[in-house]
C-alpha cells in the first residue's frame, strides 16, 4: 500500500525575505467554507455564534472566535478558520487543502502590495478583507496588523510565490540603506 504523507502547498518555497518585507507560510488546522440557504443566514449567524463565540461577519469583514476566525469571502459566503463546525442550515464544505495561505509583512508590505494587487489597499484596517487579483491569480486578502495574509487556489503557490518574490526585490532595491525611496 502506497503511504501518502500531506505536505504544505508552498513546501520548500518560503520563507522569502527581501529589503524589509517577509513572506511566511500561515497554517490553519482548517479552512471551512459556509454558504448559508436561502433565507438562513440569519440563524446560521446565530449557530455560529452559540458555537464558536462569532457571527457572520458584514461584507468585507472577518470576526474572531473562539480558536478560530470567520471571513467574508463573497457574496453568501463565508469562510471559518481553524476549527469544526456544528450541523449548520447551509452549505459546509472542507477546503483545507485547497489553499495556499501566507503572510506578507514588514515596513515596505504595503509597497509590494500596490504593484501587485489593483486595489487600494491602503483604505483596508485590520480585520478587512477584500476578494481581488494578486498578479493574475484570484484571492482572498486579509489585512493582518503588521501586513496582509494572501489565500490562493493552491495550484497557484508556486507563482503567488515567485510573483510576490520578484515585487519584494524590487521594492528593495528602490529603497535606499535609510528607508527613502529614489
Amino acid at each position: 500500500m502506497v503511504d501518502l504523507t500531506p505536505t504544505s502547498p508552498v513546501a520548500g518555497l518560503l520563507p522569502v525575505s527581501h529589503g524589509t518585507a517577509r513572506l511566511s507560510e500561515v497554517t490553519h488546522a482548517s479552512i471551512l467554507s459556509i454558504a448559508p440557504y436561502d433565507g438562513a443566514e440569519a440563524a446560521v449567524s446565530k449557530a455560529l455564534e452559540a458555537a464558536i463565540g462569532a457571527r457572520l461577519p458584514a461584507v468585507g469583514r472577518s470576526v474572531e472566535g473562539v480558536k478560530c476566525e470567520v471571513l467574508w469571502t463573497g457574496r453568501g459566503q463565508y469562510f471559518v478558520l481553524g476549527r469544526a463546525l456544528p450541523h449548520l442550515d447551509a452549505a459546509v464544505t472542507d477546503q483545507s487543502d485547497a489553499w495556499a495561505c501566507v503572510a506578507l509583512d514588514g515596513a515596505e508590505a504595503e509597497a509590494v502590495m500596490a504593484r501587485l494587487c489593483p486595489l487600494d489597499l491602503r483604505a483596508l484596517k485590520e480585520g478587512h478583507v477584500a476578494r481581488s487579483l494578486i498578479g493574475h491569480m484570484q484571492a482572498i486578502i486579509i489585512r493582518r496588523a503588521n501586513g496582509y495574509e494572501l489565500m490562493v487556489f493552491r495550484s497557484m503557490a508556486q507563482t503567488l510565490v515567485h510573483e510576490v518574490a520578484r515585487i519584494m526585490r524590487s521594492v528593495a532595491a528602490q529603497s535606499t540603506k535609510e528607508g527613502g525611496v529614489f
